[in-house]
């Protein structure tokens, strides 16, 4: 077995640990809400997270060829390029999760890559399409996962809630939650699984010395495993954060999040733009306790989970290009 054969597999490995790290990272995206909410039970949530991240993430494959194929030029594309990015972006991965931070495991991967690709040929080596479409994606769909529950709170409330007594609307949402709490997971799946793909392939792709023209079915598979994996560890410590720190949340406010956030995401995975659903889900719960009043919202948690969104990209571009130069060294 000749060393790039075997230097394949170990970043095969290291790919499906970012995977696995992935999703028990952005568990708290999926079911964070129903725990809080108490619809489900941790053990009913993570179960069905578990599942439903593994059947989304066999949907589709569009955000996978956007990191596979528009984030670095080929001409710089290496093994011990793609190594560098997963190392980066599992520390901060890890980093993030000890700390409680729910921070982006997308924009940390992306980010990583890109910071690699800068240690290795300057902005020479970058594609501006993908990076470009990552970068409306992290501006435009926490927008998006602000406003849009708040429209939707108070449509539900309008044709709905306000008919109803508020024990008839929480059993009500109770249920309509397990159904929008299925969804996220479903979607989270299908966004996020996609994005290690794209670095398998991108692996793959490199060692054969060709660009494949599709992901392949094993990569598929084996990268839907290891979310679905990670997801059913749970983490804990992002899933308090989630549901219990930034908004007191009921299960209409549940319901109302999760279908908002799962509708942005599943409109961005069709698009091939790899977002965050972290960024999605909290902004969502934080439009949902808006719509409560101001005081609702514990705006010290939610300004730190933003801090967080803000210095992902340029902490992660910083560690890639370090990780890139030690590897070049050593």
């Amino acid at each position: 077995m000749d060393t790039a054969l075997l230097a394949l597999i170990g970043i095969i490995a290291l790919a499906l640990t970012f995977d696995f790290i992935n999703g028990f990272h952005d568990t708290a995206n999926a079911i964070a809400t129903s725990i809080a909410t108490k619809v489900l039970t941790p053990a009913q949530a993570i179960g069905m997270a578990a599942v439903l991240n593994v059947v989304g993430a066999l949907t589709g494959t569009a955000v996978a060829k956007t990191v596979y194929k528009d984030i670095i030029s080929p001409d710089v594309a290496s093994l011990t390029l793609v190594a560098a990015a997963l190392v980066s972006a599992i520390i901060w991965n890890l980093l993030t999760w000890w700390r409680g931070i729910p921070s982006s495991s997308s924009h940390a991967l992306v980010f990583s890559l890109v910071g690699a690709g800068l240690a290795v040929g300057g902005w020479g080596a970058i594609i501006p399409l993908g990076v470009n479409k990552t970068l409306a994606g992290l501006v435009t769909s926490p927008v998006l996962g602000f406003l849009i529950p708040i429209l939707l709170m108070f449509l539900v409330v309008w044709l709905v809630a306000r008919r109803l007594r508020p024990r008839t609307v929480t059993r009500v949402f109770g249920r309509l939650q397990i159904l929008s709490a299925a969804f996220m997971a479903y979607s989270h799946g299908g966004n996020d699984a996609q994005k290690t793909m794209g670095i398998m392939t991108l692996a793959v792709s490199t060692y054969l010395g060709t660009q494949l023209g599709n992901v392949p079915l094993w990569i598929i598979l084996a990268a839907a495993t290891a979310m679905g994996l990670g997801t059913a560890v749970g983490g804990w410590r992002i899933i308090k954060t989630m549901g219990f720190g930034v908004v007191e949340l009921r299960p209409i406010d549940g319901f109302v999040a999760e279908m908002s956030a799962a509708a942005i995401i599943e409109g961005a995975s069709a698009l091939g733009i790899p977002v965050s659903t972290t960024h999605v889900i909290s902004t969502s719960i934080m439009g949902v306790g808006a719509t409560k009043g101001f005081k609702a919202v514990r705006w010290q948690v939610a300004g730190r989970i933003v801090a967080a969104w803000i210095i992902t990209l340029p902490t992660c571009t910083a560690l890639g290009w370090l990780c890139m130069k030690a590897a070049q060294l050593l």
